[in-house]
């Protein structure tokens, strides 16, 4: 098993909540564990199976949650030594905030309940864990791809969609295109 790209789930709701406070915003608990939750998926998708995190999430009545997150918020955030997250984790983190940090905690619930990795757990238990391979298959279908088995349609973003490309800037901060340089090949 490879390592995750992250070394615990604090850091990835730590970085949630920062950003969420650099964007002047309340980030509320739900939402919190819905944004981690498509972050784990996306991520894995993206990189092949690969964990963001060391986290389980499991369905409960309100959506699916990281208990272990979900008991150190419990009286606000907790005073943890953080470690910095790499360049690709936080590339990841910030296009998921993207493309669903403007939604609201009751829209995510929604969405993430219709979707069959936590409907299939919720199904067999609530409380049920979410499996990571199921949030990988159904992730990373394209488009409205039809499960198979139920017929349920895919309406969570494709992959590409939610990764967005780095915008690099030039020092007056405006978007600029460029090219990875390789030098030329001595002969």
């Amino acid at each position: 098993m490879r390592p995750t790209a992250v070394e615990s789930s604090f850091e990835v709701a730590c970085w949630f909540l920062d950003r969420a406070t650099d964007d002047g915003e309340y980030l509320q608990p739900q939402k919190l564990h819905r944004l981690m939750f498509l972050a784990q998926a996306y991520f894995g998708v993206l990189q092949g199976s690969a964990k963001l995190m060391p986290a389980t999430f499991i369905a409960m009545d309100e959506g699916p949650i990281e208990p272990t997150v979900f008991r150190a918020f419990a009286r606000g955030r907790p005073a943890i030594d953080l470690k910095p997250i790499d360049e690709l984790p936080r590339h990841i983190l910030d296009s998921v905030w993207r493309q669903f940090g403007a939604h609201s905690a009751e829209h995510l619930n929604k969405l993430i309940k219709r979707h069959p990795p936590y409907a299939d757990a919720y199904a067999a238990a609530p409380g049920a864990e979410i499996m990571f391979e199921g949030m990988v298959d159904f992730y990373g279908t394209q488009g409205l791809a039809r499960r198979p088995s139920t017929g349920v349609l895919n309406d969570a973003p494709a992959p590409g969609k939610v990764l967005r490309p780095k915008v690099l800037r030039n020092h007056n901060g405006k978007p600029v295109s460029a090219n990875r340089w390789m030098p030329k090949r001595a002969e």
